[in-house]
């Protein structure tokens, strides 16, 4: 079996696709801040190197806070059983005394007969120390990033499209702001919406979000921005009024990040010198279906109010967090930002 050395990735689907191709690396030192796919990439491992009956002698999972670098070092240095490798995963390694010190060595000359599988969760390596650059000339070195909330809704659309499921984009955009940025939360919701997908094609529905997951379909943030993209000023205050009725599941800081989102891409839109729906949507990154937000947006709010409304979040999001001024209560400040945007 071809063992390979070493390459350095964000693109988790890329390691899940060679490994499901056959492809072996020593080491996957698998890093970061989200660790959702941490777990996908581990698992599939478990699930894909060894048979079943490899697995019950060749395959091994220790924890970080249980073990020290020397201990690890001997179970990765012993030989296989029966299968042509063993499989060792090391979870919560980041509990492990002297990691960075004294697991270098290992890196320098790791076990051809091992598939050594590190989860280094929620932190990442220096980079200026000698292990991450051992790590890049011997192992797979997987750094998982935390998501941004306003990539969220495309990240959920993509991952159920790679299902062949489709979702209404404020279905994903409640979702979202429901659930926040926690991947391994969101990906547990949307198995179960899944489960109501009876006949093709399937499509998951803002009304199948609002019945099971509990977020109101008239009013979130998806709404709010179609309200205030026509400066729709009554219907902007309706859903700002119930956001306060309901602050638990409607925080100000998510609708600020929302609105920031919306009107930075607003202002790109308007000095993008092709304004064709194919270039607007690969330029903005946003799914075509999205491209008529910023094409009525742009009709009520030229560059100069774009500019001065994202200084205007900008003022609002310092006073949310008391600076500047006497915060107010978030449905205040929420109700006055919105009368100013739409000015």
């Amino acid at each position: 079996i071809r063992i390979y050395m070493a390459k350095k990735t964000e693109n988790a689907q890329e390691v899940i696709r060679e490994i499901e191709a056959g492809k072996r690396y020593p080491i996957y030192f698998l890093m970061g801040e989200e660790p959702y796919y941490i777990d996908e990439i581990s698992n599939r491992l478990l699930k894909l190197v060894l048979t079943e009956s490899q697995q019950d002698f060749d395959q091994r999972i220790l924890y970080g806070k249980d073990l020290s670098v020397a201990q690890l070092i001997n179970e990765a240095r012993r030989y296989p059983m029966l299968a042509p490798y063993q499989v060792i995963l090391v979870r919560e390694a980041q509990m492990i005394r002297n990691f960075e010190e004294e697991f270098l060595l290992y890196v320098q000359q790791p076990m051809p007969s091992t598939i050594l599988i590190i989860n280094y969760k929620y932190k990442s390596l220096d980079k200026r120390r000698k292990l991450y650059s051992a790590l890049e000339q011997s192992a797979i070195l997987f750094e998982s990033k935390k998501m941004y909330d306003n990539q969220i809704p495309a990240w959920i659309t993509r991952f159920l499209s790679e299902q062949e499921i489709q979702i209404e984009a404020k279905a994903a955009q409640m979702l979202a702001d429901f659930l926040g940025t926690d991947l391994g939360r969101i990906v547990g919701e949307l198995e179960k919406l899944k489960l109501l997908l009876k006949t093709k094609p399937y499509k998951i529905t803002a009304a199948m979000v609002e019945l099971n997951i509990g977020v109101s379909k008239e009013y979130n943030n998806f709404e709010l921005i179609d309200a205030i993209k026509q400066k729709d000023q009554f219907k902007a205050q309706q859903i700002a009024q119930y956001f306060a009725r309901n602050p638990k599941n409607n925080a100000m800081v998510v609708t600020l990040i929302v609105l920031f989102d919306y009107f930075s891409k607003l202002l790109m839109y308007h000095y993008l010198p092709d304004k064709s729906s194919s270039n607007v949507a690969s330029q903005l990154g946003i799914p075509p279906f999205l491209v008529k937000n910023y094409q009525q947006g742009a009709q009520h709010y030229n560059a100069n109010k774009v500019v001065r409304n994202i200084s205007l979040i900008r003022h609002y999001d310092a006073r949310l967090k008391g600076f500047e001024q006497a915060a107010l209560p978030e449905s205040e400040l929420l109700r006055e930002l919105l009368c100013l945007l739409m000015a």
